[in-house]
């Protein structure tokens, strides 16, 4: 094993650092990688499932999005472990490269067998690789920065967002239309994102000598953890992520969860997209200048509208209502909670529709991911800046895995529901419409008592120790890692 010598703390400079294009550029890969799994997941689990025999072996649908719901909730508990593997014992660059490796495994074991077997092998080494290095990955964006370039965290986390929606928006549109072609099938839906897992693993490896590497605490992330600053940090965050776990409950199913089992039931042409039918296309094409989607394509609004929003909100609606109000980040989390159920609202009024015998138009379901895509701006960019800044600089992954773990608890609450509901002879307690005028009336509980309870919140903002100017830099300021 080599050594090498790599800087333990952000450079003197006011630019942005020189490891953030291979952070931003491996984070695209990644989520590409993760969302075209979960694109597909669950349409795979009640259409596509087979026994070792090969015959059909279909979940039903409140089974399949209580899987759905259970898989993500390991995924965001998992981040914990990541947590303790980067502060206390190998930092956070062993970590993401090591269990990069694992969730490549897990890509293909998907692709490899079709059975309830291969899913819950597959899915069992996603969540431990995409969960365990999830708080490393962000803490590592905060990492690289110091006093003197600090204007510029908020911007190069917008940035950091913005990769994962440009990699879940190619992959959602991609992943769903060859799991549907014939000629593809699971085979390539999965494996094609295992690929890009191994390109992302790649990309963060040739980033090794720009990254700031934060040398683990060792028994001082504990000491830290447990000492009264440490525990102060925790409590006051845990306060503030009850209230962000409910927002995952609902923001999840839109991501190839109840969202998508609706869209199978609406009306799936969009004759306002202009696509261009090149030959070798992932939609269908009708006359004119529309495009009929599968029902799992209907999500890539997400990330296309955050593709949008990032620029819109940053530098338009935040600027203009800052002149009249000032938006803190806990305000901003408080409107996002507020929007979120709104477009609860609007699922909850499709359902009423297709009840009724309707079959109303995929413009509706877009409705409401616009009005959720705000709110998410608004609730998950910020929480993530948030979370970094409250907390204190031996906790950082650790802070950023509890920020993951509302992702675990609100999906965790929404399997516990569905698993509720179902009857053993497989009906449902609470049908289509009731299930969604449930977590619409959830949300807005919810939102309102947060802000109460965000008029009382004190924090404290922390940042690493930045390094000095270089003629009075110390040698302590770079240190030996070992590399793979």
């Amino acid at each position: 094993m080599a050594k090498h010598k790599y800087a333990t703390t952000p450079p003197n400079i006011t630019t942005m650092p020189p490891g953030v294009p291979f952070i931003i550029g491996n984070e695209a890969a990644e989520r590409f990688s993760f969302y075209g799994m979960r694109s597909i997941l669950i349409i795979f689990m009640t259409h596509y499932l087979v026994t070792s025999a090969g015959t059909p072996d279909h979940m039903s649908d409140a089974e399949a999005r209580q899987n759905f719901a259970l898989f993500v909730s390991a995924v965001y508990f998992l981040p914990i472990l990541g947590a303790i593997l980067a502060e206390g014992f190998i930092g956070k660059y062993q970590t993401i490269f090591w269990l990069s490796i694992v969730y490549c495994f897990g890509h293909f074991a998907l692709a490899l067998n079709d059975t309830r077997l291969g899913l819950i092998i597959g899915l069992g080494l996603i969540a431990f690789g995409s969960g365990g290095i999830k708080p490393c990955v962000s803490a590592n964006v905060g990492d690289q920065f110091g006093e003197s370039n600090k204007h510029l965290l908020s911007k190069v986390f917008g940035w950091f967002y913005f990769s994962i929606n440009a990699g879940s928006f190619i992959s959602t549109i991609a992943c769903p239309f060859l799991l549907a072609d014939p000629r593809f099938g699971p085979r390539w839906a999965f494996g094609i994102p295992g690929v890009a897992m191994v390109i992302a693993t790649i990309f963060f490896w040739a980033g090794r000598k720009k990254f700031v590497h934060i040398p683990p605490a060792g028994l001082g992330f504990l000491k830290q953890m447990f000492s009264r600053e440490g525990l102060g940090a925790l409590l006051r965050l845990a306060v503030v992520y009850v209230f962000v776990a409910v927002f995952w409950s609902l923001w999840d199913q839109s991501s190839g969860g109840s969202w998508t089992l609706q869209a199978q039931r609406m009306d799936l042409y969009a004759p306002w997209l202009p696509w261009v039918n090149i030959g070798f296309s992932p939609f269908h094409f009708e006359a004119g200048f529309g495009v009929s989607m599968l029902p799992a394509q209907v999500q890539t609004a997400n990330p296309i509208l955050i593709l949008l929003f990032i620029p819109l909100v940053n530098y338009v609606i935040y600027p203009l209502v800052d002149r009249f109000f000032l938006l803190t980040p806990l305000r901003k989390i408080g409107i996002g909670l507020f929007l979120t159920a709104a477009s609860y609202v609007v699922i909850w009024y499709i359902q009423q529709m297709i009840d009724a015998g309707g079959k109303p138009n995929v413009n509706w379901q877009f409705l409401a991911y616009i009005i959720l895509t705000l709110g998410e701006t608004m609730v998950s960019i910020t929480g993530l800046e948030f979370s970094y800044t409250q907390a204190p600089n031996k906790m950082k992954s650790a802070v950023m895995a509890l920020w993951l773990f509302t992702v675990s608890m609100g999906n965790l609450f929404t399997a516990a529901v569905n698993y509720f509901i179902r009857n053993p002879d497989g009906t449902v307690k609470m049908n289509d419409q009731q299930y969604f005028l449930f977590f619409a009336v959830l949300m807005l509980v919810a939102a309102a008592i947060f802000v109460v309870v965000a008029m009382f919140y004190r924090g404290k903002t922390y940042l690493q120790s930045q390094e000095k100017p270089l003629e009075e830099l110390e040698p302590a300021a770079v240190t030996e890692v070992g590399m793979p």
